[in-house]
């Protein structure tokens, strides 16, 4: 994925990983697995810190488990996740909807406005 692919898809990244981390406790090597069956090819060096500042900023939190002998971090969606993910849901409609408009709404040019006196 390009940087500007990335850059653009990112916010797409969020909400999957909202949307599984509502539906079960998640961790990075199968988010990551999960984002390549939807076309993201994302590695951890890119993974881990977003899940990181996903956490910094309110949406998940983490916890250390013991798994088959192995230390891993447990993503859980908080209630400010849920919160924000139903705002996303929202969001996400609206656009798929407007993404299928045969003729979208039009608007106006800047130039095309009256000049203000």
């Amino acid at each position: 994925m390009s940087n500007r692919q990335r850059e653009l898809y990112f916010g797409l990244i969020r909400i999957h990983v909202l949307v599984h981390a509502s539906h079960e406790p998640i961790f990075g090597l199968a988010m990551m697995e999960e984002l390549a069956h939807h076309g993201y090819r994302i590695g951890p060096g890119t993974l881990y810190p977003l899940l990181h500042g996903m956490e910094r900023s309110g949406l998940l939190k983490s916890v250390l488990k013991n798994v088959g002998g192995r230390s891993r971090r447990i993503y859980k969606i908080t209630s400010a996740g849920k919160k924000a993910l139903d705002k996303a849901r929202a969001k996400v409609d609206e656009l798929h909807h407007e993404l299928h408009e045969e003729h979208p709404r039009k608007i106006t040019l800047l130039n095309d406005k009256p000049a203000a006196n």
